[in-house]
């Protein structure tokens, strides 16, 4: 006596699926184009360079007076400011961005 045996498929309806049509890939989005020029990175840098300068607690509270008046005291008292930190001021001294301290817009 054999006894047959089913197999899964002649238990369940076999149901085919449409082919699904190819989805037609996508291409990653490029980058968008780049709109800074150079000379507002050149300005990011100064300013950061600037910055930096007012972070930098060796030569003296910068609280209540300019970056220059800082860089001139650091000066005086021998505590050797960069020098590239004196000719950023100097090239534009009437922007506050660049004479004010990071701190300027705090009340004392």
């Amino acid at each position: 006596m054999t006894t047959k045996r089913g197999l899964i498929t002649d238990s369940f309806k076999v149901v085919k699926k449409k082919k699904r049509e190819r989805k037609q890939e996508k291409s990653p989005t490029p980058p968008p184009p780049r709109t800074e020029n150079v000379a507002d990175t050149v300005q990011q840098e100064a300013l950061q360079k600037l910055r930096d300068f007012d972070l930098e607690l060796r030569f003296g509270p910068c609280t209540g007076i300019s970056r220059l008046q800082r860089w001139e005291r650091a000066e005086l008292h021998g505590l050797d400011p960069p020098e590239e930190i004196r000719e950023l001021l100097l090239k534009a001294p009437a922007d506050p961005e660049y004479s004010l301290s990071l701190w300027s817009e705090y009340p004392l």
